[in-house]
């Protein structure tokens, strides 16, 4: 189910009537102002002088080197975004190279991840090949499968890969330029230029290409235009054929279920086509097989979960529909007078939690954002970029999180009790249980006889929405009504369909047997799903909703109606708006639906068995309406703060404080998560150059560490050992016997140490190469030396080798760049 509204209702809006003088307050700041600011290096400043408390977006590390850069600031460095490349892999009239999985694939072996992270990346960053990074509880459990590939960066391999598929379809290169029946091969790369970087990674990928003997075209544009020509059309006219993509996170996650089907499968409708009927879609029966597996919970034990992400991630690279090329530690700057800051290890400085528990001297929190509107705004399929969801996400309060350390579930809004039978066995259900069914559009009690796996008791924390009405068990039964409703595809006219949303609620459905509301803030949820961790069943069956049911059921008319549509496709498709609260055309929308509600005296199919009378329903109506008359938009939630207002002439967004004493967390409630401790690699003593057949030694100096991990490759990328040492001193020495070190490579080999922590689910990583020698040739003296690690803020830092050693590395890999990996 998957928070039932993580996919549906989980993004949230936020709005405010009362803000009485006498209620505790809940945050520090009375408000928030979200300022756009494009440049960074304006930003910066501002930031120092004072004009700014925070900004929202990376700071290039080369204007915060040394002291004097850093003069009236705080410098956080934060990970979890991550670069990527979607290629195009259509059918189409006119010939699309990438529609070929080897010439896709070959494409890793052109893009040099090395380059892009030490060269345009300053550093900060480390290549990777798929959706987990170094700093993800995930990547363990891919590290070998990862290690498979053995990608560097080798164009002329590339070439040769290339060149054999196209000569086979019937190719011909003349004066160094592809063509297929006399019309150039042309690509198109749709290039991000609001971010350097990704910039950057599009002219070096298109010369490249032109190298290898494509004609180039290249597209520059930002995300609004990205969702039009990439997102918006139909792949198979081919207007773009790679993108340069970039992703942002909004939690850490110890156990992702969503991640792999959103990167790499069709059903999860993020890959190319997106699910919309109308155009062309890619298909990956086993990709969906698989991620639907891990987004369900269809396995019995871990170690068959992670049996199941392996086969996912390795057949999601091989496929190279999406390719990744590095993962990013973001700099993000905070005035030196403001505390109180919260870095998720997931979203980083820009987390849910850093605008509820920030403070300083001042009343309001002026926050500089890289874009202050994109896409669109509402719960069900908008929301979709980082800026959007910066605001939402203080806005709004969800039921569950995540905790920005373990990346473990914690209750926020409900608290629960688990009971499982699972993996193997079943629970009764009370008779009292029921479901909506869609076919005859009303609620019906559970057959007799049916299980369940597990039941979850959720106990909720409701409180008033922003426009003073109390939240109640009927905006929650509506909120199960809506994904059951718009999972479903009854039929070919069915109206309750979004080529985006019902994909992904469909899955959830599947899972839902039954709710049983026990009292006013009570309900037992009974689902067919089961995970070791409890905490994520109850993630799974957390019912929730971020706006009001006459919200939801206003836009729903609307998108009904064909006016609006709730996706990005689907308004596409249908040549509509892409329904957006915050906009007062679409508010204005909403509040007419509300009137019709009210003169009608309409009442929703799933509230009719409430036992309400018109009145609780009429004065629901008319408080919305108020609200959206008084504010200009339809943005209404639960959240500390409340959409005050939306200045697109001053690219402005301002949110007020929900001073209300319905508002259950208090003022410092999220204080604990301002410091962590982070699992640290201190010091690295490394046998620089190794006789081949002799011991190996490295010695690790830690802090805050459980247990260490270690990943040794030969030089052909083949593993030789893995290893987990429990760390019961500070100073571990990791031990190599010569039967090993005998399966080294002579020339390069790899190393790759993570220092692990039980409570601080980011592990310290350290990578190094080291020269292996003939077992016959003489070493030189003083081979070993110590590499300090200077104290930093964050596990990650660029380390300097011996120019001896890099001439030796980079003379070898020289060699081997010119033959087959």
């Amino acid at each position: 189910m998957k928070k039932l509204l993580v996919a549906l209702l989980a993004l949230s809006i936020t709005v405010l009537i009362c803000n009485e003088s006498f209620a505790e307050k809940s945050t520090f700041f009375d408000s928030v102002k979200f300022i756009q600011y494009l440049d960074e290096n304006t930003a910066l400043e501002e930031v120092r002088n004072g004009n700014l408390d925070v900004y929202y977006y990376t700071i290039s590390p080369d204007r915060l080197e040394n002291h004097k850069a850093r003069e009236g600031l705080q410098v956080f460095d934060s990970t979890g975004g991550s670069y990527s490349i979607l290629v195009n892999p259509a059918e189409s009239e006119k010939f699309n190279p990438f529609a070929n999985k080897e010439i896709r694939f070959a494409l890793n072996y052109l893009i040099d991840r090395k380059l892009i992270v030490n060269e345009l990346m300053g550093g900060y960053g480390s290549p990777i090949i798929s959706y987990y990074t170094p700093s993800d509880p995930e990547y363990l459990t891919i590290i070998e499968q990862l290690e498979t590939f053995n990608f560097r960066y080798n164009p002329t391999f590339a070439n040769e890969v290339i060149s054999k598929v196209l000569n086979e379809k019937g190719a011909m290169k003349m004066e160094d330029k592809w063509q297929m029946n006399g019309i150039p091969i042309e690509i198109t790369i749709f290039i991000r230029s609001d971010d350097p970087v990704r910039k950057s990674i599009g002219e070096i990928l298109a010369v490249e290409l032109e190298k290898v003997g494509f004609t180039v075209k290249k597209d520059f544009g930002d995300l609004n235009k990205a969702f039009v020509v990439v997102y918006g059309s139909d792949p198979s006219e081919l207007k773009w054929s790679l993108y340069t993509e970039g992703w942002g996170r909004s939690a850490f996650v110890r156990y992702d279920s969503v991640g792999l089907g959103q990167m790499y499968s069709p059903w999860f409708s993020s890959m190319p086509g997106f699910n919309d009927p109308a155009y062309w879609n890619y298909q990956n029966d086993k990709l969906d097989e698989l991620t639907q597996k891990i987004y369900t919970g269809d396995f019995e034990t871990s170690e068959k979960r992670s049996e199941i992400i392996q086969e996912a991630v390795k057949e999601g690279v091989n496929e190279s529909v999406r390719i990744f090329v590095a993962s990013k530690i973001d700099q993000y700057v905070v005035n030196e007078k403001v505390s109180g800051i919260v870095n998720d290890f997931g979203a980083g400085v820009p987390s849910r939690f850093t605008p509820i528990n920030a403070k300083s001297d001042h009343s309001e929190l002026n926050i500089g954002v890289k874009q202050i509107y994109q896409g669109a705004w509402n719960p069900v399929m908008g929301l979709t970029d980082s800026y959007s969801r910066h605001i939402w996400g203080i806005i709004s309060d969800p039921a569950t999180f995540k905790h920005p350390f373990t990346g473990e579930t914690f209750p926020i809004r409900a608290k629960w009790q688990v009971e499982t039978a699972g993996p193997n066995d079943k629970l009764s259900i009370p008779k009292e249980a029921k479901i909506w069914d869609p076919l005859v559009q009303k609620w019906k009690n559970v057959e007799e006889g049916t299980l369940a796996t597990s039941k979850v008791t959720f106990d909720f924390e409701f409180s008033k929405w922003h426009n003073g009405e109390k939240m109640d068990m009927q905006d929650i039964l509506h909120s199960l009504y809506f994904t059951i409703e718009w999972g479903t595809k009854t039929d070919e006219n069915d109206r309750t369909f979004d080529t985006e949303f019902t994909p992904r609620a469909a899955q959830s459905i599947q899972t839902i047997i039954g709710v049983n509301p026990i009292d006013d803030d009570t309900i037992e949820v009974y689902v067919d799903y089961w995970h070791f961790d409890e905490g994520e069943i109850a993630d799974w069956a957390a019912l929730w909703s971020s706006v009001p049911w006459e919200i939801t059921s206003a836009m729903e008319k609307a998108v009904v109606d064909g006016k609006v549509s709730f996706s990005r496709s689907g308004a596409t498709n249908k040549n509509v708006n892409w329904l957006s609260l915050i906009i007062p055309n679409d508010a204005k929308l909403i509040r007419d639906y509300l009137l019709e509600f009210k003169d009608s005296k309409y009442i929703p199919e799933s509230l009719k068995e409430n036992n309400q009378d018109f009145e609780y329903y009429q004065k629901r109506y008319e408080t919305s309406i108020k609200w959206i008359e008084e504010k200009n938009h339809a943005v209404i939630s639960n959240g500390p703060f409340y959409l005050e207002s939306y200045s697109p002439e001053s690219r402005t967004i301002k949110v007020a404080a929900f001073d209300d004493d319905s508002y259950p967390f208090k003022v410092g409630k999220w204080s604990e998560f301002e410091k962590a401790q982070f699992p640290l690699i201190k010091k690295i003593e490394i046998e620089k150059i190794v006789k081949k057949g002799d011991e190996f030694n490295v010695t690790v100096n830690v802090e805050n560490t459980d247990s260490l991990w270690y990943f040794l490759t030969n030089s052909q990328g083949d593993k030789i050992k893995s290893e987990t040492l429990e760390v019961t001193d500070n100073n571990i020495v990791i031990t190599i016997p010569s039967e090993i070190t005998n399966n080294f490579g002579i020339g390069a080999n790899n190393i790759k140490i993570f220092a692990i922590s039980n409570s601080v689910l980011k592990p310290d990583f350290y990578e190094s190469s080291f020269l292996v020698t003939d077992s016959n040739s003489e070493l030189p003296k003083n081979t070993n030396k110590d590499i300090e690690f200077s104290e930093k803020n964050s596990e990650y830092e660029v380390w300097i080798i011996p120019i001896a050693i890099i001439l030796g590395v980079l003379i070898y890999l020289k060699k081997r760049n010119h033959s087959n990996p």
